[in-house]
């Protein structure tokens, strides 16, 4: 892959999407990056009156996607790297989230994930190169009560990251999921969606978490441009890694789910055996 590259970026607007917009253009690098509106296209190419281009697409509008995928490529040039970005958090127990909620979060973080891989893939693969890169959460790795739904979703992206890089692999293409931890972005302010409370019963567990949440936001101990520079570190690696965790309290949590898995896979190893023969 070129050390110059073309990056197609989806949401641009803000977080880390726009961290790696501004740090892969100061690094010499392309970005298309897709918007929702016209007005954020307009300040999205103006951070590069050459190397910024705006594309407006939302990414649940999945019969729009291959039509700006191929335009992309036809009048831009190779995509190089995709990121899947675009995304946001739900907040709210299951019991009382609707099904609505979920399907929403679903259709924005998995399915518009998916939905633009299988756009741009049949290019890479004609190529024989490419990377892509789906930002998922330690929230993918690790739970918290009271935001089922975004945990379910980055659960599914990291699966089917894992399982894309699989098959890819021997066609030359690379499959990064990205696990950030707490960062100074706007995730847990405007840019998440609540469910409004209405079960007395989950209070306890409840509003402690979401108090914790709101309390340290904005004041995370990660830095999006940092985030972004470790990005495109794996952007640039000969050997990109399958799982990127990025942040030490990611790494921290990660660390103690998969110890207290293997502890529990250990206390019932005979009943696990048992069921052979």
């Amino acid at each position: 892959m070129p050390s110059t590259k073309t990056l197609l970026i989806t949401g641009v607007s803000s977080g880390f999407g726009r961290a790696l917009a501004q740090e892969a253009l100061a690094a010499g690098h392309t970005v298309v990056g897709t918007v929702r509106t016209l007005q954020a296209r307009q300040d999205f190419e103006a951070l590069s009156s050459h190397a910024a281009i705006g594309r407006v697409l939302d990414v649940t509008d999945f019969d729009a996607i291959d039509g700006v995928v191929a335009q992309i490529e036809a009048i831009v040039g190779p995509i190089d790297v995709l990121v899947n970005n675009a995304g946001y958090g739900h907040e709210g127990t299951m019991e009382e989230s609707p099904l609505s909620a979920m399907r929403r979060q679903f259709d924005v973080n998995v399915f518009g994930a998916v939905a633009m891989i299988k756009a741009v893939l049949p290019h890479m693969r004609a190529r024989r190169r490419g990377h892509i890169l789906n930002i998922t959460s330690m929230g993918g790795h690790i739970t918290l009560p009271g935001i089922t739904y975004y945990c379910g979703s980055k659960f599914a992206l990291e699966g089917i990251s894992e399982a894309l890089g699989k098959e890819v692999a021997a066609l030359g293409i690379s499959v990064t999921a990205v696990a950030p931890g707490s960062f100074r972005t706007d995730w847990a302010g405007r840019s998440m969606a609540r469910t409004p409370r209405s079960i007395p019963d989950y209070d306890a567990i409840f509003n402690p978490i979401r108090k914790a949440r709101e309390e340290v936001s904005g004041k995370q101990l990660g830095d999006p441009a940092k985030a972004a520079r470790a990005m495109l570190a794996a952007i640039s690696a000969h050997q990109p890694p399958a799982h990127l965790l990025l942040g030490s309290d990611a790494l921290r949590l990660v660390r103690s789910k998969m110890a207290a898995l293997e502890r529990e896979i250990e206390a019932w190893e005979a009943v696990t055996v048992s069921t052979d023969g």
